[in-house]
């Protein structure tokens, strides 16, 4: 259960749309420190703020809340004393379980679910289309947002810009978001004004081409709310095709003392050895081997 000072952590991160991932201690057996209860969060760097055990279980936390953010999925870890090697298996009741050599005793099972934030869609105009847009794109789940021509900033983590303005600014508007980067950029217009806006839009041809215009599916849509509609499931279907291909997992190394994958991250403890960088789990493997490194 989140409580302290991680609460207001945790709000803040949200606000921020920061993703990050809970981890939850759901069971232990003794000997370990960490009680059922006991609450972390892990940032995208992998940093942990929280307690859920001690360096070596922190370092197995790290790498699968990394992996967490990556697919969106939770997970369920399960760590058990032992060298039963690195590789995951998952068990019937669909938790992952790690071998950790560097448990002394106990189990852990820790439950780590990302927060992400909702993709946010942008509708530029105050038109019966756009404020039916922005109503339909809140229900889908996105975070939606409606502007003016001046309070446009498009970026590239913007899930789609959809203008629906009638010719005020929506030249710049489209310009910066394709350039920006925005994976959905789209003109509510007729197809005829549709093409002369892109035609002259400043931008290159290889993105003008990316404008979707007219905006939404060929669905017959006629009322403001079937033509959001139409947009939506342009937009969903877009976002969908370009996520078919799973993320590629986290980058890992092996501690060279303990055998354990780490995270290759930020906040993973390290070593500059004759111009190579070695990982380690914690302190103790990293202070072990820089002495053995050194009687060489």
């Amino acid at each position: 259960m989140i409580k302290g000072e991680l609460v207001e952590r945790v709000t803040r991160l949200t606000a921020d749309r920061t993703p990050f991932v809970i981890a939850t201690v759901v069971g232990s057996r003794r000997p370990t420190s960490v009680r059922p209860g006991d609450t972390a969060i892990v940032l995208a760097d992998g940093t942990i703020e929280g307690f859920v055990g001690g360096v070596c279980a922190e370092s197995t936390v790290r790498l699968y809340s990394l992996r967490a953010l990556e697919t969106g999925e939770p997970v369920l870890l399960r760590l058990v004393p032992g060298d039963g090697g690195t590789e995951s298996d998952a068990s019937l009741d669909g938790a992952v379980i790690e071998h950790n050599p560097c448990l002394s005793g106990g189990a852990l099972e820790i439950f780590l679910e990302p927060q992400l934030p909702a993709a946010r869609l942008v509708v530029l105009g105050d038109s019966p289309i756009a404020l039916a847009v922005e109503e339909v794109a809140a229900a889908a789940g996105f975070d939606a947002a409606r502007a003016g021509a001046q309070d446009v900033h498009p970026s590239g983590e913007d899930a789609a810009l959809i203008v629906a303005s009638h010719g005020n600014g929506e030249e710049q508007a489209l310009a910066e978001a394709l350039r920006a980067g925005v994976p959905y950029v789209a003109l509510v217009a007729s197809a005829q004004r549709g093409e002369a806006v892109r035609s002259e839009l400043d931008v290159p041809d290889a993105l003008r081409a990316q404008l979707h215009t007219p905006a939404g599916l060929a669905i017959g849509a006629r009322t403001p709310e079937e033509i959001a509609i139409s947009i939506l499931a342009e937009v969903i279907s877009d976002r969908n095709a370009q996520s078919v291909s799973a993320p590629a997992p986290a980058a890992t190394a092996i501690d060279p003392v303990c055998g354990m994958s780490v995270a290759i991250s930020d906040a993973t403890l390290t070593l500059e050895i004759d111009g190579d960088r070695v990982f380690f789990c914690g302190a103790g493997c990293r202070d072990a081997y820089a002495r053995e490194h050194a009687t060489r």
